[in-house]
């Protein structure tokens, strides 16, 4: 049977790893500033892991060893518009119909309101910003 200390090493350093690469600002971006506009990017994180480890007879020297992967996958999903205490989420990630709907809806309101809660020109920067971090 494997060392289990070995597994454990491994383990442990994956973990760490991932700590060093996962945190709060790996998944609310860095605000960026547009006119009176500022826009946070939301990101998701997918990670996956794999570690293993195995053992030799006694009488080799050396009578264990072992592996460990980590991968992970950074997604634009969305970008938070603040604008004049007011706020606006645009969804980036690929949309369904009823995402679409959903996020037409506030657009509809203030139509009919004649209100608006965040310009456009702060839009369509979220946007931009939106196909850059695609890239």
């Amino acid at each position: 049977m494997a060392d289990k200390n070995n597994v454990t090493e491994i383990l442990d350093t994956l973990f760490q790893g991932m700590e060093g690469f996962v945190n709060s600002k790996t998944v609310v971006g860095e605000p960026v500033k547009v006119g009176d506009a500022t826009l946070i990017p939301l990101i998701e994180v997918s990670c996956g892991m794999g570690a293993g480890g195995f053992a030799k007879p006694k009488d080799n020297t050396n009578n264990d060893g072992g592996a460990g992967a980590l991968s992970s996958k950074i997604t634009p999903t969305a970008i938070l518009i603040i604008q004049n205490g007011n706020s606006k989420l645009i969804n980036v990630k690929n949309q369904d119909m009823m995402t679409k709907l959903l996020d037409m809806l506030p657009d509809a309101i203030d139509k009919i309101t004649g209100g608006s809660r965040v310009s456009r020109d702060a839009e369509t920067a979220a946007i931009e910003m939106s196909k850059k971090s695609d890239n």
